[in-house]
């Protein structure tokens, strides 16, 4: 058993698991480390399993995907047209402040009139008639109008609006994988049975039911869940955050377009709040995928499938509903000896940012900048790692439960339980009260310790070092995006100017952008009907309740 040929390679890598998580670092560490293939540095084996499948729902990204596919070498139209792939431009939020119908946007593009921006100054003491994001964004309206952040022939719209992509997750995978192998990426199809460690901690090889054993200088568990190499093989402990995210469990379904095309496409994810949680409605090219992320403790089984019948309609009752649990955390320790985690084997938050594949893409990223080329590099490039994985874990943690920390909604026991401070994260608490006596701004993220913060947080980095919040996602810009279509403040500006407050002046730039945009930018499912050839599906009247 086992190769024990010399290599021609420097460094053999094995990746144990396919789908998204694997395929994206195996692909993406065939761009960086072999120049697509042309280079032969990293020997790169990815085995999964044939009997295992996928949790195949639709994905929505945030716009390093575009980093992600450039490294890889992927032509971003056949990328599209091979994954059924449409335009992202912003996450909508319904219902989230209170449950009667209101929304507010998280838009990827911004408007910053100046070198210093009091936007949000000037907004808040208005009578703020007009939402926030729509006064620093066009997109939010650009999104409202159903448009394509992409025109039908040469862009002569200014500033080009940052946009990401809904796909289709299995089929990500698949091309991902058709493209690695083409470029030099070995794929094995066969399950793992056994995992070798030796004295030092590291792992060895792994064994196969195809009698065949795999060895390699690195291994990469993304082996989703189980976790088989960093946790089963190596020992590596599991934090639990699911007292400040209590969702654990999806409801997910899926609408072909062939059945039902409700008008449009919307160029921008929808989060819809619910009695215990929120759906995610995400389009695709030939269906949408339909998730409501619920709370197993709050909620029945039984009772989410109704509530996924009630927002999409009448004619969603034929059609599958498939349940898929979760937990909230991460592994202590995502680089352990020469084990690394990536995917849902190092850990998992709720996507109601997208960050489901922006955590695998962010690891390959920083895998592949701390590669270990020399063995006694290997455990100062782990714990790098691990403290990058980790800063960047508690920022996502962090902003997540913003937006259930800030909800005014007390109509089920479930938004009445998320608001407790018990169930807000420690800096996310400071950072909120902080922000009572100054407005969020990008000082806020030099050194991030607040006034009122415990020196002994409730999550700690794998070093025992708080982890801090670089902005390395999320600036304070977005913040203000969540907290002020959350009314943060609202209230107390009300009572502090009354009828006082001016009406909120829309900047003249804003105007004509969207003035321009109406004459430029082409409905979304007419771009892609006219550029990626998307089928011109029989439209339907909205169902009951359909938000457009």
């Amino acid at each position: 058993m086992g190769n024990t040929q010399k290599s021609e390679f420097k460094k053999r890598l094995l990746v144990v698991g396919g789908g998204s998580a694997g395929w994206i670092t195996a692909a993406y560490l065939n761009g960086a480390l072999n120049a697509r293939g042309t280079e032969k540095n990293v020997e790169i084996t990815l085995i999964e399993s044939p009997d295992i499948p996928r949790i195949s729902v639709g994905e929505a990204t945030i716009p390093s995907i575009g980093h992600i596919l450039g490294v890889i070498g992927l032509d971003e139209m056949e990328f599209m047209k091979a994954t059924e792939a449409t335009f992202k431009q912003s996450i909508k939020y319904v219902n989230w402040l209170h449950n009667d119908g209101s929304f507010y946007h998280h838009p990827f593009s911004r408007y910053r009139a100046g070198p210093i921006d009091r936007s949000a100054q000037d907004w808040i003491g208005t009578n703020r008639k007009i939402p926030f994001t729509e006064t620093v964004s066009a997109q939010a309206q650009i999104c409202e109008m159903g448009l394509a952040p992409q025109m039908l022939g040469q862009w002569d719209f200014g500033a080009r609006l940052k946009y990401a992509f809904h796909m289709n997750a299995q089929k990500f995978a698949d091309y991902l994988r058709d493209f690695s192998v083409e470029r030099g990426v070995k794929h094995v199809q066969a399950n793992v049975t056994k995992t070798n460690v030796g004295k030092n901690g590291h792992i060895r090889s792994v064994e196969t039911d195809t009698e065949t054993e795999l060895t390699a200088d690195l291994f990469v568990d993304c082996t989703g869940f189980s976790a088989h190499l960093i946790e089963k093989a190596l020992g590596v402990g599991f934090e639990d955050c699911s007292q400040f995210l209590f969702c654990d469990r999806a409801a997910v379904m899926q609408i072909p377009y062939e059945d039902y095309f409700p008008s449009q496409v919307r160029p921008y994810t929808t989060a819809t709040a619910q009695s215990a949680g929120w759906i995610w409605d995400i389009p695709m090219s030939t269906r949408r995928s339909i998730g409501y992320v619920h709370s197993s403790s709050f909620i029945s089984k039984d009772q989410a499938e109704r509530e996924v019948h009630a927002y999409e309609g009448k004619h969603a009752e034929k059609y599958p509903i498939r349940f898929v649990n979760f937990k909230v955390g991460r592994r202590k320790q995502s680089w352990k000896g020469n084990c690394i985690a990536i995917g849902l084997s190092g850990g998992f938050i709720e996507p109601l940012e997208s960050t489901g594949l922006y955590l695998a893409d962010l690891a390959s990223v920083m895998l592949a900048e701390h590669f270990p080329y020399t063995t006694n590099s290997m455990d100062a490039m782990a714990f790098r790692f691990n403290r990058i994985m980790s800063n960047r874990f508690y920022e996502i943690l962090d902003f997540i439960n913003m937006h259930y920390c800030l909800t005014r909604r007390n109509d089920t026991e479930f938004w009445k339980t998320v608001q407790r401070p018990e169930h807000i994260t420690d800096r996310l608490a400071a950072k909120l009260e902080f922000w009572k006596l100054k407005l969020p701004s990008t000082a806020d993220f030099e050194d991030q310790f607040f006034p009122g913060q415990p020196m002994t947080s409730s999550v700690a980095a794998a070093d025992g070092r708080p982890a801090v919040d670089t902005a390395g996602l999320w600036n304070h810009e977005s913040y203000e995006a969540i907290l002020y279509g959350m009314d943060f403040r609202g209230p107390e500006f009300e009572k502090l100017l009354g009828d006082n407050r001016p009406p909120v002046q829309m900047p003249e730039f804003m105007l004509h952008r969207l003035q321009g945009a109406r004459q430029k930018l082409p409905p979304h499912h007419i771009w892609l009907n006219r550029v990626l050839g998307m089928k011109p599906y029989e439209m339907h009247p909205p169902p009951p309740g359909w938000v457009a």
